[in-house]
C-alpha cells in the first residue's frame, strides 16, 4: 500500500517510513488502569466505571478495543459520564476463548449482551458505538431496555458503496486461512479499514514524523494508534456473518435479521432510540445510518466524535442530557 500511494514520490515514502519508525519507538506511559469488574458473561466482562445515577451500558465494537471510551484520564467518556448523574458501564468483549469460537454476531447479543441486561434490577440503557451500536439494537430490540443511543453505527451495510466489493476481496483470500484457525486475526480487519482511505493512513505517518516528541499531539497520535492496531481476534463465526451476511448481503438494512425470536426493525423499537451520525466518517458512512426519527448529524470523525477537540460539546454534552430524559 506504502508502495502504491508514494510511487510517485519517494520523500513521501522516506517521511512515512521515518514517522512509522518514531511511532514503533515512542515510548509509552505504562499499563492501562481498567475500571473494576461488575459481572462475568462467557468472554465479556461488565466494568463499573461508578456513579450514583442511571445505569447505561456502554457497548464499544467487537473490532477493537473498548478502552477508546476511556482513552486517557483526561479524556473519557466513561468517566466523565460518571459525574453528571450516570452511572456507566463498560461492556469489555475480551478475548475469545475456544468456547466462543462458535458465537457469531447475533449469538453475542443473544448469548452475552442480553444475559448481562437481565442482571440488573431496572432496565439500563445502552450506548452503541459503531459496530456495538448495531448489537445494542439488536438488544432493544429484544426489550428489557430504558432506551438506546447509536454512535456511528452501521445498519444500512449497501450504504458502504463501493468499499464493500473491497471488503469482499479480502475476505475472500482470508477465509480459508481464518476457518482453520477458527479466528480472524485483528491483521486482516485492520488491512480492511486501512483500504478504506490508504492515502490517509500514508500522511497520518508522514505528520507524526514532524510532531515534537512529547507534545499533547505526539501523545494523543500513539494512544489512538496503539488503539487502532490493538484488539482481539473475532471468532470465525462472527466474522463469517459480519462480511457475508451483515456487509456483502445488507442483512440488517433488508430487514432480514432476528435477534431472539425478533426481527429487529431500528424503527419500531420498544424503548426511546437516537443516534449520532458523523458527516465525514470514513469508517462508517453517513449513508448506512439507521436513520432514525431522532438523528443528530455531526462534524466530525468517525474517532474524533469521541475524543476529538470538540466531542464534549458535540456529544458527550447531548449525549448525556438524552441519557438523562430517557
Amino acid at each position: 500500500m506504502l508502495r502504491e500511494e508514494t510511487a510517485a514520490s519517494p520523500e513521501r515514502r522516506a517521511a512515512a517510513l521515518a514517522g512509522l519508525k518514531a511511532y514503533q519507538e515512542a515510548p509509552r506511559k505504562g499499563k492501562r488502569r481498567l475500571a473494576p469488574i461488575r459481572y462475568r458473561q462467557q468472554r465479556a466482562r461488565l466494568r463499573d466505571y461508578g456513579g450514583a445515577g442511571r445505569p447505561v451500558i456502554f457497548v464499544p465494537s467487537l473490532i477493537n478495543p473498548p478502552f477508546i471510551l476511556d482513552l486517557a484520564p483526561q479524556n473519557s467518556l466513561l468517566r466523565w459520564c460518571s459525574e453528571q448523574g450516570l452511572h456507566p458501564y463498560l461492556l469489555d468483549w475480551g478475548e475469545p476463548s475456544p468456547a466462543d469460537l462458535a458465537l457469531d454476531v447475533t449469538a453475542h447479543v443473544e448469548r452475552i449482551l442480553l444475559p448481562t441486561i437481565a442482571r440488573f434490577d431496572e432496565p439500563p440503557l445502552l450506548v452503541g458505538y459503531c459496530l456495538g451500536g448495531t448489537l445494542a439494537l439488536g438488544a432493544a430490540a429484544a426489550g428489557g431496555v430504558a432506551g438506546v443511543a447509536l454512535i456511528a453505527a452501521p445498519w444500512h451495510f449497501a450504504g458502504f458503496g463501493g468499499a464493500r466489493a473491497a471488503i469482499g476481496e479480502l475476505w475472500q483470500s482470508a477465509k480459508p486461512s481464518c476457518e482453520r484457525m477458527g479466528l480472524v486475526p485483528m491483521e486482516v480487519l485492520q488491512t480492511g479499514f486501512w483500504r478504506l482511505d490508504p492515502g490517509r493512513t500514508v500522511s497520518k505517518y508522514e505528520a507524526f514524523g514532524r510532531m515534537e516528541p512529547g507534545s499533547p499531539a505526539w501523545d494523543g497520535f500513539i494512544a489512538l494508534e496503539d488503539w487502532a492496531n490493538a484488539g482481539a481476534p473475532l471468532p470465525y463465526a462472527a466474522g463469517r456473518q459480519l462480511f457475508e451476511e451483515f456487509v456483502g448481503d445488507d442483512l440488517t438494512g433488508k430487514g432480514g435479521w432476528t435477534v431472539a425470536g425478533r426481527t429487529v426493525d431500528p424503527h419500531a423499537l420498544p424503548c426511546p432510540a437516537v443516534e449520532f451520525v458523523s458527516l465525514s466518517d470514513r469508517i462508517v458512512p453517513k449513508e448506512s445510518a439507521a436513520d432514525l426519527a431522532n438523528r443528530h448529524d455531526l462534524g466530525a470523525g468517525h474517532v474524533g466524535m469521541i475524543v476529538g477537540g470538540r466531542a464534549k460539546v458535540q456529544l458527550w454534552e447531548p449525549l448525556a442530557q438524552w441519557l438523562k430524559r430517557a
